[in-house]
């Protein structure tokens, strides 16, 4: 059988409500691990916050983190190792307007460390940058920023996060990839131009030498539909955005909570 290339997002897609791998998904993954498929996880989240589920699914394949401004093997050196990252005015500019996009925290997000705006566990969850509690370097200084960042992340209490997350394209011109994370969280994740996650996934295939058909990905949400679109064959799931359902092959008779992936899974190769 040819071996296939299986993108996957983690929230809202391969982790249920709780942001855990179930039981099933993760043997039902190993499995196909075993079976020579590559299984890669593509996710908008930095690299310290996909680690956990990265080592408990035994992967040793790459990973596509920051929706694809990052493509690396997790603790490894490797030469076809690709980091795009964008111009640290941007990260200045959106903590400058602040007020207006009404967040709550926003931070810039390096493959190592981040700087949020409000390093306060009652307005953010310090889970969500990998870490079990803020510390004093965490707190966003204008004066630290020297580096671009990967990707500039900022929950937001706007009502409408797609509309927000078109404004802030309309008013950057373009120039950033803004996009909206799956799952409960009212996220905004701002990338490079041009970067998103199928981008980085026709880098991966060059690299590992698979052809666009032998690819599948699974995805939920807004920032899965040039992946979906991509893919030889896109499955959206049950629970995905209805903004998805028009770049997906196929819509998953299963959630999320329901390891609508693994089922899936199950029936292609086991």
């Amino acid at each position: 059988m040819t071996k296939k290339v299986i993108a996957v997002d983690l929230d809202g897609t391969l982790l249920n409500s709780d942001s855990k791998l179930s039981e099933f998904t993760k043997e039902t993954i190993k499995k196909i691990s075993k079976k020579g498929h590559h299984v890669v996880i593509t996710t908008g989240r930095p690299y310290r916050m996909a680690r956990e589920f990265y080592k408990e699914l035994e992967l040793h394949t790459p990973m596509i983190n920051f929706n694809g401004s990052l493509t690396h093997i997790p603790e490894k050196k490797w030469q076809q190792e690709r980091c795009i990252t964008l111009d640290k005015e941007y990260l200045l500019d959106i903590v400058k307007r602040k007020e207006e996009i009404e967040a709550d925290f926003i931070a810039g997000e390096y493959r190592k460390k981040f700087y949020i705006t409000a390093p306060n566990e009652t307005i953010a969850n310090p889970k969500l940058f990998g870490v079990e509690s803020f510390q004093p370097e965490n707190q966003f200084n204008p004066e630290l920023v020297t580096k671009n960042p990967n990707c500039i992340l900022l929950q937001t209490h706007a009502n409408d996060k797609y509309a927000l997350a078109d404004e802030l394209n309309q008013f950057y011109q373009q120039q950033l990839s803004i996009n909206t994370w799956g799952g409960p969280l009212n996220i905004l994740e701002c990338t490079p131009k041009g970067v998103n996650k199928a981008f980085a996934l026709k880098y991966l295939l060059e690299v590992l030498n698979v052809e666009r058909k032998d690819l599948i990905a699974f995805g939920d949400e807004h920032n899965d539909t040039e992946m979906l679109a991509f893919a030889g064959t896109g499955y959206a799931m049950k629970n995905a955005s209805p903004t998805l359902l028009p770049y997906a092959d196929e819509q998953l008779p299963l959630t999320n909570d329901q390891d609508g992936v693994a089922h899936q899974l199950l029936k292609l190769f086991l």
